[in-house]
């Protein structure tokens, strides 16, 4: 299967989390990134649900801390950041967590910026920044803006 031009199959993204509802899912490409002392930042692709009203709410209700943005990009590019389907079929089904790309035998590790304006100038449509202890997301484009990350957990 081809992910970037196919629906992929019902039994990995069941739902559309924006409307809760079972359809296929639109990519909505992101990157999330951890600023560094030296200003740099490491940082992962994710590749599906990447605006703020899900992944930022993810990212601030399951990714709280410093500790674990390292651990969570530390795995590279990703398919989803919060899921219980993994791509190496390993049967830890209701275990929820990353879905890296490294289980299905890619090899995307994270990637290095040397500040934020390199970090910003990629073609994702959002981009995610621990620093100074929280999530900022940035929404990306002609010029790149913050915008607010939604208030609440989800339900998962």
């Amino acid at each position: 299967m081809n992910w970037h031009t196919e629906t992929p199959p019902r039994g990995l993204f069941p739902y559309n989390t924006k409307t809760f509802k079972e359809e296929p899912l639109i990519s909505t490409n992101s990157r999330i990134g951890l600023q560094l002392a030296d200003g740099s930042i490491l940082s992962a692709y994710h590749h599906w649900n990447g605006y703020p009203e899900w992944l930022g709410r993810i990212l601030n209700t399951h990714y709280n801390a410093k500790s674990l943005a390292e651990e969570l990009i530390d795995g590279g590019d990703m398919s989803l950041c919060w899921t219980d389907e993994r791509w190496d079929d390993s049967g830890v089904k209701g275990v929820y967590g990353p879905n890296y790309y490294a289980l299905r035998g890619d090899d995307y590790p994270p990637r290095l910026d040397v500040n934020l304006i390199e970090y910003l100038g990629d073609n994702e449509e959002y981009a995610y920044l621990f620093t100074n202890g929280k999530w900022v997301c940035y929404e990306l484009g002609e010029t790149p803006k913050i915008v607010e990350i939604p208030s609440g957990a989800l339900a998962v």
